[in-house]
C-alpha cells in the first residue's frame, strides 16, 4: 500500500512550466510528476525521472492555469510505493514591449501590453555595459524606471506576474537617457544685473535659458553653447525665475532646472542723525525703505554700525565722545550690498577731561586744574565741600580758583559744552585739605608705664600719630580713635607728647605743639635688709629717681603691717616681734605719682628667746641645762663660759646634757634660738657656778681611843670650803662636819670590826653637801693595822 511520507513543494513556476521538488523515498527506482488543469479537460501532463533526482519540470502547461502536481514514488515493478499531491498556478502570458523613452536623465518610461491574469509587472533595465541591473514592480502599463544615469543605453524587458509567480521577460528593447539639466549658479553683481553660470553637462551641445520676472508674465529666453549669460536691466530688488535645458546631439531635450535670484537693493536715502543722550553715548540713524531689502546696515567712519530688519532707523551705541566723524547705510538681501548712501556727518559731545587735579600753594588758596579738552566751547566746573557748601565756576580756561579750609574734602567735577550738549559724566576728584590740630589734649596715667592720651576729633583725620619723645627714645602710637596709649615709657622721665592728625591724602600735620608729661617714678629694689637690735631692721634700697622721691617701705606680715620713710636709701623698721616672717616692699612716690611696687623680699625676725633656762649639775664634770620653748625657734646652741674653758651643745630639744664641766667655777650662759631658715637671737642669762671638787686620796685610819679619821686631800678652789664625811656601817651611822680648809675628820666609834660606807663631800654656801662625790667601802679590823682595808670604791649613781 502506498504511503504518503514525501515532502512535496513547488520550486518555481513561469507561463508554461512548473518545477517541482522533493524529497528521496528508500527503494524507490523512480519518480513520476502528473500535472492535471483543474479548470479546463486538457490533458494531463506528466515527466518521469530517476531514482536519484529530487527536482523537475512540467512544461507545455498553459498560462494563467490550476494545476493539480501529483508525485509517485515507484519500485522497479512500477509500484507506487508513495505518493504526494500539491497545488499550482502557472504565471501569465509573456507581455510585449510597445515603446520606451526617456524625460528625465535618470529615468526610462515603458510602454507596454497588458496581460490576462496578470496581477503585476516587473520592468528590468539592464545597461549597455552590464554593470547596472534593475528590475521595478509596476501594476499597469506604462511603468518608469528610475535611479539611472544621465544619457547612458539600457535594455529594457518586462515580465508579467501572478500568485503562482512570473513569465518570461519579454523580447528586449534598447532606450538611452536624456542628458541632465545644468546646475546655475547666479549672482547679482549690482541693483540692475543677475549673472548666470554653470559648468558644462557631459553630452550637451546647447543650453536654454529662460528667465521670468516674479508677479510679471514677461520673460525672456536665451540659447547659447556657453556657460555663462548675464541679464542686465533688471528691476532693484526684483526676484527673478531662470529655467535652464539642455540638448543632445539628437536633438532630445534633457531635464529643466529653475532657480530664483534676487537683485541687489537700490541705495537707501538717509533722512537724519541724531546724536542721542542715555546711559551711554550714541547716535540714531534714520533713512528711507528701498525694495528688496531684507536688513540695513548704518556704519561710521570710525568703525562702528549698527544694524535693523524691519525698522528703518538704528543707534549706534557706546560712541565715544569728542569725535567728529559721518554716517552712511547700505541695503541688503540675499544678494548682496546696495550701493552706500551719501554720507551724513556729526559731531559728538566733548570728552570730560582725563586729569583734574586741585593745587593748594598755601593754606587756604586752592585751584581746580584739568587738561584742555577738544571740540569744547566752555567748562563748567562745580566745587562742593563736604558739609554741603558748593560753589560754580563758568570758564572758558582750564582752572577756577576757591577758597579752602582745612579739615574738608572737597568734590570737584569739570563738565565741558558744545553744540552737542556737555558730556553726561564727569570725573570727581577728591581733594581732602590737610586736617587741623586736634584740641582738648589731655594726658592721665593709666599706670606707671602707659600713658593715656585723649582728644577731640579732628574733621578731616583718618588716623592720629601720637608720639612721646625723652631724650633719644620716641614712643610711637598709631590709631584712627581720638585716644591712645603710650606703653613701655620710661619711668621718671619727662616725655613731650605730640598728637599729629593724618589724612591718607594729604598725609600730616607737623605743625601741631607739643604737651609736657613726667611719668611715675620708677620702682626701687630692696638691696638688703639688717637687723639693728631685737625688734629693729635696717632696708637699705636703691634710688632710681630724682631727688625729689619719698620712698615707702612696707613689712607685711599675718598678724600685723610695719611701715617707715624716707627720702634717701635707708629705711629703719621698728618695733617688729620676733619669731614672724614679713613680705618686704618699697614704692617711691612723686608729684607725677606713686611707682610700681618693687620687687619683694622675705624678712624673718630672730626666734623669740626662752623665757626661762635651768642649770643643773648631775655630776662634777657635768650639767643639764634645760629651757623654756622660743616662738619660731627650730633648734638651740647652750653655752657655758669660763676662763677655764667652755662648754657647747647644739639640739634641736628644750634641753641639753654638757659635760667637760671644771668644778668649783663660775660660768656665763648663753643661749643661741635658731629658725629654720638660719636667722638666730642670741640670749642671755644669769650665769652659773659649778659645785665644789670632791676631794681626792680619801683614807680610813682608826685612831687612838676606839676612833676612826677621815682623810682626804682637797682640789684648788677659789672659796673655802667646809666638807662634810658620812659613815655608813652595819652596827651604826656617823656623819662629821669638818671645818674650812680642815683635810680630815674624826669619828668615836661605839663598835669596832665594822664595814663602812665612806663619802666626804663639800658643803656649798647654801649648807647643801655635793651630792655626787664618790664612795668607798672599808673593812676596819679592831686591832692591828691602822690602815683600813678597801673593799671597794663605788660610784654614784647619775639621777
Amino acid at each position: 500500500m502506498a504511503q504518503n511520507d514525501i515532502s512535496f513543494s513547488v520550486f518555481t513556476v513561469t507561463s508554461k512550466s512548473v518545477t517541482m521538488q522533493w524529497t528521496g523515498h528508500s527503494g524507490a527506482t523512480s519518480y513520476k510528476i502528473t500535472a492535471t488543469s483543474k479548470t479546463s479537460p486538457e490533458r494531463s501532463f506528466f515527466t518521469h525521472f530517476g531514482a536519484d533526482t529530487v527536482m523537475g519540470s512540467v512544461n507545455s502547461l498553459s498560462p494563467n492555469t490550476v494545476y493539480t502536481m501529483h508525485l509517485d514514488a515507484m519500485d522497479h515493478a512500477l509500484n507506487v510505493l508513495s505518493s504526494a499531491e500539491t497545488e499550482e498556478t502557472t504565471a501569465p502570458e509573456v507581455p510585449s514591449i510597445e515603446q520606451a523613452y526617456s524625460k528625465h536623465s535618470d529615468s526610462i518610461t515603458v510602454e507596454f501590453t497588458e496581460v490576462a491574469g496578470a496581477t503585476g509587472y516587473i520592468l528590468r533595465a539592464v545597461s549597455q555595459s552590464r554593470d547596472f541591473f534593475s528590475e521595478t514592480a509596476v501594476n499597469s502599463s506604462p511603468g518608469t524606471v528610475v535611479k539611472l544615469h544621465p544619457y547612458t543605453d539600457y535594455k529594457l524587458s518586462v515580465m508579467s506576474s501572478n500568485a503562482g509567480g512570473r513569465s518570461q521577460p519579454s523580447y528586449p528593447i534598447k532606450a538611452r537617457t536624456v542628458v541632465k539639466a545644468p546646475e546655475l549658479n547666479t549672482t547679482s553683481p549690482d541693483d540692475g544685473t543677475i549673472l548666470v553660470t554653470w559648468s558644462p553637462v557631459e553630452y550637451a551641445v546647447l543650453y536654454s535659458l529662460c528667465i521670468i520676472e516674479q508677479g510679471s508674465s514677461s520673460r525672456l529666453k536665451v540659447n547659447t553653447t556657453e556657460n555663462t549669460v548675464t541679464f542686465d536691466d533688471l528691476e532693484a530688488g526684483t526676484t527673478y525665475c531662470i529655467k535652464s535645458t539642455a540638448w543632445d546631439a539628437e536633438g532630445r531635450v534633457g531635464d529643466d532646472l529653475t532657480i530664483c535670484q534676487i537683485t541687489r537693493p537700490p541705495s537707501p536715502d538717509l533722512v537724519h542723525v541724531q546724536v542721542t543722550l542715555g546711559r551711554s553715548l550714541g547716535i540714531a540713524v534714520y533713512w528711507v525703505f528701498v525694495q528688496g531689502a531684507e536688513n540695513y546696515l548704518a556704519w561710521s567712519t570710525n568703525g562702528q554700525n549698527c544694524t535693523a530688519t524691519a525698522n528703518t532707523y538704528c543707534y549706534i551705541t557706546p560712541m565715544e565722545c569728542g569725535q567728529n566723524h559721518s554716517v552712511s547705510v547700505i541695503a541688503f538681501n540675499s544678494a548682496g550690498p546696495s550701493s552706500p548712501s551719501p554720507p551724513a556727518d556729526y559731531v559728538t559731545y566733548p570728552c570730560s577731561p582725563d586729569n583734574i587735579w586741585v593745587e593748594e600753594p598755601n593754606a587756604g588758596n586752592c585751584s581746580v586744574v584739568w587738561d584742555e579738552v577738544p571740540l569744547v566751547e566752555f567748562y563748567m566746573t562745580f566745587i562742593k565741600r563736604d558739609d554741603g557748601t558748593e560753589k560754580l565756576c563758568n570758564t572758558t580756561g582750564t582752572s577756577c580758583h576757591f577758597f579752602c579750609m582745612c579739615g574738608y574734602t572737597y568734590l570737584t567735577s569739570v563738565f565741558p559744552y558744545n553744540q552737542a550738549g556737555s558730556s553726561p559724566y564727569a570725573n570727581v576728584q577728591n581733594y581732602t585739605t590737610i586736617p587741623c590740630c586736634p584740641e582738648g589734649v589731655s594726658l592721665n596715667s593709666a599706670s606707671t608705664e602707659t600713658l593715656e592720651v585723649i582728644w577731640s576729633p579732628v574733621k578731616g583725620a583718618e588716623l592720629y600719630e601720637t608720639t612721646a619723645v625723652q631724650a633719644n627714645e620716641t614712643i610711637h602710637c598709631n590709631d584712627t580713635e581720638p585716644v591712645c596709649a603710650l606703653s613701655d615709657l620710661r619711668c621718671n622721665a619727662i616725655y613731650s607728647v605730640v598728637v599729629t592728625p593724618c589724612s591718607e591724602i594729604q598725609g600730616c600735620n607737623r605743625t601741631c605743639m607739643p604737651h609736657g608729661h613726667e611719668t611715675a617714678p620708677c620702682a626701687p629694689d630692696i638691696l638688703n635688709m639688717t637687723q639693728s637690735n631685737n625688734s629693729s631692721y635696717t632696708v637699705l634700697l636703691t634710688t632710681p629717681n630724682n631727688q625729689n622721691t619719698n620712698y615707702t617701705v612696707t613689712a607685711v606680715g599675718r598678724y600685723d603691717t610695719h611701715t617707715c620713710h624716707g627720702g634717701n636709701s635707708s629705711c629703719e623698721l621698728t618695733e617688729l616681734p620676733c619669731g614672724l616672717t614679713y613680705e618686704v616692699t618699697a614704692v617711691a612716690t612723686t608729684t607725677a605719682g606713686t611707682s610700681l611696687t618693687g620687687y619683694s623680699k622675705i624678712l624673718e625676725t630672730g626666734p623669740c628667746c626662752p623665757t626661762s633656762l635651768n642649770v643643773s649639775q648631775v655630776t662634777q664634770a657635768m650639767t643639764n641645762v634645760t629651757w623654756s620653748a622660743g616662738y619660731g625657734a627650730h633648734s638651740f646652741i647652750a653655752t657655758l663660759t669660763s676662763p677655764r674653758g667652755h662648754a657647747k651643745c647644739h639640739t634641736m630639744d628644750i634641753h641639753c646634757l654638757m659635760g667637760c664641766i671644771t668644778c668649783g667655777t663660775n660660768y656665763s650662759v648663753t643661749l643661741e634660738a635658731i629658725s629654720r631658715s638660719g636667722h638666730m637671737s642670741e640670749c642671755k642669762y644669769h650665769g652659773f657656778s659649778s659645785s665644789a671638787c670632791c676631794p681626792t686620796y680619801v683614807k680610813l685610819y682608826r685612831w687612838a681611843n676606839n676612833s676612826l679619821r677621815v682623810y682626804w686631800r682637797t682640789s684648788w678652789s677659789p672659796q673655802v670650803q667646809q666638807h662634810v664625811v658620812e659613815l655608813y656601817g652595819t652596827a651604826a651611822n656617823y656623819t662629821c662636819l669638818a671645818p674650812a680648809n680642815s683635810k680630815y675628820c674624826d669619828i668615836q666609834e661605839e663598835t669596832c670590826g665594822d664595814v663602812y660606807t665612806v663619802v666626804v663631800a663639800p658643803v656649798g654656801p647654801d649648807g647643801v653637801k655635793v651630792g655626787f662625790c664618790q664612795q668607798r667601802t672599808y673593812s676596819v679590823p679592831c686591832k692591828g693595822l691602822n690602815a683600813a682595808i678597801v673593799i671597794s670604791r663605788g660610784r654614784r649613781s647619775i639621777k
